[in-house]
């Protein structure tokens, strides 16, 4: 078979890419359990920690060690990183970055507040949340609201160099945590409200300029596939495998935002991460010429690529066709998982739409997906047999299609679980490798959601859809859970019901114990192996941040943000009361105002 120009140049890439490597500065200091270096705690995304001085037996005595206020009241989500003694922790917009003396009383080192236009923040989604620096090579890379992706100096805060990823006035905003691989520094964007599309960029750590960009729907050339080696479940892709599941030119506004966290394979040389919505939330006005669904690849994908030249090696798509705006952005955890006996390598993601998913992370071989709260209702399930024509798809319950023929707009689909904002969103889970299990923390809500038809007009909203929220009916009452997951079995271990959604990344240590935050702004340890309430405490806001440890001076210390706000919380942080505002979470998380207020700090906690 004659290999297609794009296929030859490709090798040619390749061949001459050098060897595979990951960033050395960031494997060092990932290696020090001392250290907290990356967003996700490893390149794998576990978010374990080897320390274990703070135990099941123990961390009921945690007092606070002390506190720091970022004097930013919008929601807090991401974390600090640690360096041997230097903390760096962010803010919410104006995403100021601060460096503090872990050896000199917590003593501020440097600040660094970027002048951004305010303009963005009513093009922001859900928030003026940032979900994080980067730490590399003596420099720490911030991605502002305004898409400046900035390299300052890890020791000074002088700004290094600049690049300006996305233009806000179209709806392109930055709030996710950049990654750093090798040479490069990857980052996604924000505006499948907007009908942006969306993109995945790598840039040259050392003078920001573009390496690769690989777009979310479109051309090959312009997504960064190759019809022959790429593959979905095991099969070549094919030529122009995206724009042949859109209706003409709809894939140029068609979304996708590349917001989450993501993770990297040092022996694979493979960055994986996920896909957003399809623009808009209106189904009906993305059906295919025939009035009938089409899948709108690659939205709501996970990626496999290459970091040297961001050809993608697999993909993988969780909801074709989205009528539920069930984002595919949350992160990819891989770990090493026994499968009958057989030891494999394995990615599993936890997505908007009620899944639970776990791939082969070299081939993309589909091995589980089920659903990780018995709420869900859409679907029943996932086609798992190899020889049906829907292998690999979700089995849609017509009840609970917003679509309806094409004549979903302005009927109002009511009791769809989970809702828009999933069954967990950004909030990051945890691989704990001393039990093998993962540790999720869940929303357990469900939506009316009802279509309405809208026009693109660049920069301006291009939703579509009118949602209310509210508790999964027939359940415990709340809106959340904390649950351990068997990554083999695809099945729940045991569940810890929340009042609200537990919109706070999960933390897992050596020392038996799974932290995490609550809306509410409590701080709580559980057993890993039971679930069991070991220790709680009020923070001054809400948490939506993400639990971290290091150690400094031999002690072990966790930490945490707490200010409300995010997608959960975008009432008190924006101050709104309409419930269907917000994309429909005012109404459905209206009681938080009686628990909490605003704030942006971080608590650290040590044993006495």
């Amino acid at each position: 078979m004659r290999k297609s120009a794009f296929a030859c140049g490709l090798l040619a890439t390749v061949a001459f890419s050098g060897p595979t490597w990951a960033n050395e500065s960031v494997i060092k200091a990932t290696s020090d359990p001392n250290n907290w270096a990356i967003q996700s705690g490893d390149y794998a995304g576990t978010r374990y920690s080897t320390l274990d001085q703070i135990t099941t037996e123990n961390v009921g005595q945690l007092k606070v060690a002390w506190t720091f206020s970022t004097g930013v009241l919008r929601g807090h989500e991401g974390g600090p990183l640690v360096v041997g003694d230097t903390m760096w922790l962010h803010s919410a917009f104006p995403n100021i970055v601060f460096a503090l003396n872990l050896a000199d009383e917590q003593k501020i080192i440097w600040k660094y507040e970027p002048k951004q236009d305010p303009s963005v923040i009513p093009v922001m989604c859900c928030d003026t949340v940032n979900r994080g620096l980067a730490y590399a090579d003596g420099k720490i890379f911030l991605h502002q609201a305004d898409t400046s992706l900035v390299a300052l100096d890890a020791k000074t805060g002088k700004e290094l160099w600049k690049v300006v990823d996305g233009d806000p006035k179209k709806g392109e905003t930055g709030t996710q945590a950049p990654m750093v691989v090798k040479d490069k520094v990857v980052i996604g964007i924000s505006g499948a409200e907007f009908g942006v599309r969306c993109h995945m960029t790598a840039y040259d750590i050392n003078s920001g300029k573009k390496v690769w960009r690989a777009y979310s729907m479109g051309p090959d050339s312009d997504i960064l596939v190759d019809p022959e080696k790429t593959t979905m479940l095991g099969k070549p892709v094919g030529k122009d495998s995206s724009l042949k599941t859109w209706n003409g030119d709809q894939w140029k506004i068609g979304g996708g935002s590349t917001w989450g966290y993501m993770a990297y394979d040092p022996d694979l040389n493979l960055m994986y991460y996920g896909t957003g919505n399809p623009s808009t939330w209106n189904p009906a006005q993305r059906a295919g010429p025939d009035g009938k669904p089409i899948d709108q690849l690659y939205s709501m994908t996970m990626f496999a690529r290459d970091v040297d030249t961001g050809v993608a090696k697999w993909a993988y798509q969780m909801t074709p066709f989205d009528e539920w705006d069930y984002d595919g952005i949350n992160e990819p955890i891989l770990a090493e998982l026994d499968f009958n006996g057989t030891k494999r390598a394995i990615a599993t993601h936890f997505d908007r739409n009620g899944f639970g998913y776990t791939w082969d992370r070299a081939t993309g071989e589909l091995l589980v997906a089920e659903k990780y709260d018995p709420a869900v209702n859409w679907a029943t399930g996932v086609d798992m047999d190899k020889s049906s024509k829907n292998y690999g798809r979700p089995i849609r319950v017509a009840k609970y299609s917003t679509f309806k023929d094409g004549k979903g707009a302005d009927v109002n689909t009511k009791g769809v679980c989970p809702a828009a904002l999933g069954s967990k969103d950004q909030q990051p889970a945890s691989f704990s490798k001393l039990t093998g299990l993962f540790y999720v923390p869940t929303n357990h809500v469900c939506m009316d959601y009802e279509p309405f038809k809208v026009s693109y007009t660049a920069g301006q909203p291009y939703v579509g859809a009118t949602l209310s929220m509210f508790p999964a009916p027939d359940s415990h009452g709340g809106m959340g859970n904390f649950i351990a997951w068997d990554g083999v079995k695809g099945k729940i271990v045991w569940s810890k019901p929340e009042q609200f959604s537990v919109w706070s990344g999960a933390l897992t240590t050596a020392g038996g114990v799974a932290f995490y935050g609550t809306l509410e702004g409590y701080f709580k340890a559980v057993d890993q192996k039971d679930g069991k309430e070991l220790f709680k405490f009020k923070t001054p806001s809400g948490i939506i941040g993400n639990a971290m440890t290091y150690s400094h001076g031999g002690k072990q210390y966790v930490a945490v943000f707490s200010g409300v706000g995010g997608w959960a919380g975008i009432g008190l942080a924006a101050g709104l009361t309409n419930p269907t505002d917000g994309l429909g979470a005012v109404g459905g998380y209206a009681g938080l105002r009686q628990y909490t207020n605003l704030g942006g700090s971080l608590t650290v906690f040590a044993l006495p």
